[in-house]
């Protein structure tokens, strides 16, 4: 995908994203984004657009075996293509026990080049945080208990998400969709049209003597917007 591209998404909000893809892929109507809420910790941020890096971690009780902090660092700052947005499977009974995400692996992930985090685990520092760095998540939470990288590169599931290893997602204050690499220009043309339809019925419905006559006017004059 061409940094364009990419910039053009980053203009676009999230459920923009999901109103394009469901007249370009009609498939994808009902599936590729969250269907839970996600706590979202910088909602003044403009909308992340980047390739998954994708984990699944534990925090309810200790881990059973050796673990690779540094493996892991090295997937995020090398394991796929850039910039990256990791995405977090939280595998506990009772997701969100203990947080991750706080003022320290903002900051890291950050300087590595990962753009924010999506997870259905908790966060916590929110008034530390790298500022840049976006989080949703499940929940706040103010410990990080015995959280811990299970593995990562897998796939996971966040709020009824799938997220393969670098599939591009677009995530802002709404929640986060996955967008089809082969897609992503005909979503931006899309979602231009979208607009220009929507922004018809807008002005109609703002301006003095609205009614349904007006409405039935606005919708045709939408029709003709292709």
């Amino acid at each position: 995908m061409e940094e364009a591209a990419r910039q053009a998404l980053i203009k676009l909000d999230t459920p923009t994203i999901c109103n394009a893809l469901e007249v370009v892929n009609p498939d994808r109507r009902g599936r590729g984004f969250n269907i839970k809420p996600l706590v979202c910790a910088q909602p003044n941020l403009p909308p992340i657009v980047g390739f998954a890096r994708t984990a699944r971690i534990r925090a309810q009780h200790p881990p059973l075996t050796h673990v690779d902090n540094i493996g892991y660092y090295q997937y995020i700052a090398e394991g796929g293509k850039t910039p990256s947005v990791v995405v977090v499977e939280d595998l506990d009974p009772t997701p969100g026990f203990g947080a991750l995400w706080g003022e320290v692996n903002t900051n890291v992930h950050f300087g590595l080049g990962c753009l924010g985090v999506v997870t259905n685990g908790s966060i916590r520092d929110l008034p530390d945080a790298q500022p840049k760095f976006q989080m949703l998540a499940g929940m706040v939470n103010p410990s990080h208990a015995y959280v811990h990288v299970v593995d990562w590169g897998v796939p996971v599931t966040v709020h009824g998400m799938e997220v393969c290893e670098d599939d591009l997602l677009h995530a802002d204050q709404h929640g986060a969709v996955v967008i089809p690499i082969d897609d992503v220009d005909a979503v931006i043309i899309e979602a231009e049209k979208i607009a220009r339809r929507e922004r018809v019925l807008i002005e109609a419905a703002q301006s003095e003597g609205f009614n349904l006559d007006a409405i039935k006017s606005a919708f045709k004059a939408m029709s003709d917007i292709h």
